[in-house]
């Protein structure tokens, strides 16, 4: 993509949302109907994603001209990068047309078998699977020609027409038939892969709270201006780019930067769309909104990526566009020199070349799609050949070779005291608290079979640790300002163990009982 950026550098851009591409094939009818406009440099549409990728020259062509050039093969243009809702009947067509193709097809074989041949009902079923079959893909066709130029579904209908000229019904319904069921497969794979990307990137809010005047109000997040207050409350997902102007909140920004810790965010501090909060509410003030903020940027940064082919992709693109032509010249010449119909079917059929115009793009697809299953995004075709050539790989830690989840990793007892003991009255004094550090060390009681009770009284002192009251007793939980804070004395052993801990990457808190030290935890997210 930077390659392109370079090239078409103070040239024009646009991404286009383009709805009923149901095939690979489809893909191509609009690249070649769209650079056969003047002034446009380059086009390459994703199938999978739906969308176009157009490079132009604003002097020579204007967008509305390129617009109508998707248009004039068949397909309709979205306006906005919003996620693509489809009908059901949209969804379903393509399978309703395969389904009764193939049940009439089915039907043919079998009243030939049982010995009706002498009957109209085999040649009747064969057409109406002809008719059911042959409507996409001969559509496909005239698309094509309209704009103009020749695919695929040019030379099964050239053959379909021709067998179906010469009496072969069942024949030209099978070849049909077989076309449809693999259009209908790559679509399938092709589904599971938009879903499975399209929920790693959908992380923005639909909703936010807004106040306007003396009224707080839930509205779209399209609807929230610049500089309007936004509300978040626990739980809930920051909807905009901003600064908090009231309260304090825990955020946890993994979506963004990778880091499972929350972050404590108070008056003044920037917050982003798309990040969690996991405890504490706020106001904030919107500074970037909808398509604006950092995560639409991001958002858009992949969409992009997706819809860049990869080299293969495009040598069996070019390919395609010589190969097709001379497949239907040779039947042509073989007709011509033999009078057979049959054998210049033959090959149309045998020569054209489905599996090398679309196996390639799903195999690409699927292989993005199965790595977005398993929380991986590939940002396209072209990254993914390149990753076969790779001899180093550097990875991000957090969240890719770990868990995401903090845990209890180690537990120093001090002072006579032994890690289940320490562990229990830590647990007490995180009890009521929300937070993942917090959570880590309930969960490690709830695993060695603790049974912790509830503290009288809970102080939550953001960034720092908690400080409770049970039977009369003071716990404390936290940092090292913490203990300060409180005037807690922590000899100068106890604190080189923990900054030792806290450079071999564990978060470490120390834990005492009424001002007395009797440990510390280390926590830390596990490898997977």
């Amino acid at each position: 993509m930077e390659e392109k950026e370079k090239k078409f550098e103070g040239k024009s851009k646009i991404i286009v949302n383009i709805d009923n591409i149901h095939c690979g094939d489809c893909a191509l009818n609009i690249e070649r109907s769209v650079e056969h406009v003047p002034g446009v440099l380059s086009a390459e549409v994703s199938y999978v994603l739906s969308l176009a990728t157009i490079y132009y020259d604003p002097h020579r062509v204007e967008e509305d001209r390129i617009k109508k050039a998707i248009t004039k093969p068949g397909y309709s243009v979205k306006e906005t990068l919003a996620e693509r809702t489809r009908t059901f009947w949209r969804a379903r067509r393509s399978f309703i047309f395969l389904s009764l193709s193939g049940i009439t097809l089915a039907l043919s074989w079998i009243f030939e078998w049982i010995g009706l041949g002498a009957s109209s009902l085999p040649t009747a079923f064969a057409i109406a699977s002809l008719i059911l079959g042959g409507y996409p893909i001969v559509k496909s066709a005239i698309q094509t020609l309209l704009i103009p130029d020749l695919n695929v579904d040019t030379l099964v209908s050239i053959a379909a027409i021709s067998a179906t000229a010469v009496g072969a019904y069942r024949e030209a319904a099978a070849v049909l038939f077989i076309m449809l069921l693999g259009e209908s497969l790559e679509g399938v794979t092709v589904g599971k892969a938009r879903k499975a990307i399209a929920s790693l990137i959908q992380l923005s809010p639909k909703m936010a709270w807004v106040r306007r005047g003396e009224e707080e109000i839930q509205v779209p997040i399209e609807d929230v201006k610049p500089t309007e207050v936004v509300i978040v409350k626990p739980g809930e997902r920051i909807p905009v780019d901003g600064k908090i102007i009231s309260g304090c909140a825990s955020i946890n920004q993994s979506t963004l930067t990778g880091e499972s810790i929350p972050v404590e965010k108070e008056t003044g501090d920037k917050v982003y769309c798309g990040t969690f909060n996991e405890t504490g509410s706020c106001e904030i003030e919107a500074t970037q909104v909808a398509e604006d903020t950092k995560l639409a940027q991001i958002k858009r940064l992949i969409l992009e990526a997706q819809a860049e082919k990869s080299p293969t992709q495009r040598i069996m693109d070019r390919f395609s566009r010589y190969f097709i032509p001379a497949i239907i010249l040779i039947a042509l010449s073989t007709f011509l020199i033999t009078g057979e119909v049959i054998r210049a079917i033959t090959i149309l059929i045998v020569a054209c070349p489905c599996a090398l115009v679309l196996g390639t793009p799903t195999a690409v697809v699927a292989a993005i799609g199965n790595a977005a299953r398993q929380g991986i995004l590939i940002k396209g075709g072209v990254y993914l050949e390149q990753m076969g050539r790779l001899k180093t790989l550097l990875m991000d830690k957090t969240g890719t070779l770990t868990h995401g989840r903090p845990k209890v990793v180690e537990i120093n007892a001090l002072n006579g005291m032994d890690g289940k003991e320490v562990l229990y009255w830590a647990a007490i004094a995180e009890k009521r608290s929300e937070h993942p550090l917090a959570r880590a060390i309930t969960e490690k009681a709830e695993e060695l079979g603790l049974s912790v009770p509830h503290p009288q009284s809970f102080e939550n002192f953001r960034g720092k640790g908690v400080k409770v009251q049970w039977n009369s007793k003071a716990i404390i939980v936290g940092s090292p300002e913490m203990m300060k804070s409180q005037g807690v004395e922590i000899p100068e052993s106890a604190k080189g163990l923990l900054e030792l801990k806290q450079s071999e990457g564990m978060t470490s808190l120390f834990i005492t009982l009424d001002h007395r030290l009797l440990g510390i935890i280390s926590i830390a997210d596990t490898l997977r």
